[in-house]
């Protein structure tokens, strides 16, 4: 008998997956990152005034398929895309960890986010808020069908770039 998917997953679970995650994004590993998503994944990083928007009628700063992902990806990687050659160090720490829901085959996830991104020559930025992830099992492993990066941050202006990903 199939149990329901709420009785398969814990929270240690989702929090070693995001923590996962976390290490590969800090140490640039953005190819095993993908590997992480599902094949219709999206990405989203919403306005601060309207977290809650949809991506298809309101602007916001990033919102990405699975294939603007991939293209990101070659992107950040090579040695010409300015914004991240050499690439930033960053640091991520995630905590307050909730599974906030269950819908089918579909796991709610809320967690908080610090990234500290380090460039040469430009001071230290700091990325706070809290992510609203749908994750799924395909073929009985976790991966990330969306995330929702909300920032706390009332102006976006003196962070810099978001040329990386949070």
């Amino acid at each position: 008998m199939n149990k329901p998917l709420d009785a398969t997953v814990s929270r240690a679970e989702i929090e070693d997956f995001l923590f996962h995650e976390a290490d590969l994004l800090d140490n640039w590993k953005l190819d095993d990152w993908l590997a992480l998503l599902t094949d219709d994944a999206a990405y989203y990083v919403p306005p601060n005034d309207k977290p809650d928007a949809d991506h298809r009628t309101t602007l916001f700063t990033i919102a990405d398929d699975i294939v603007r992902l991939r293209e990101r990806v070659i992107r950040l990687k090579d040695p010409n895309c300015h914004a991240e050659y050499p690439p930033s160090r960053t640091r991520r720490l995630i905590a307050n960890v909730r599974i906030v829901g269950v819908d089918g085959d579909t796991i709610g996830v809320a967690a908080n986010f610090a990234v500290y991104r380090y460039r040469r020559g430009e001071p230290v930025r700091e990325f706070v808020g809290h992510y609203r992830h749908k994750l799924r099992r395909v073929g009985g492993v976790l991966k990330i069908a969306e995330r929702r990066a909300i920032l706390d941050a009332h102006e976006l202006g003196p962070m810099g770039s978001v040329s990386f990903i949070l």
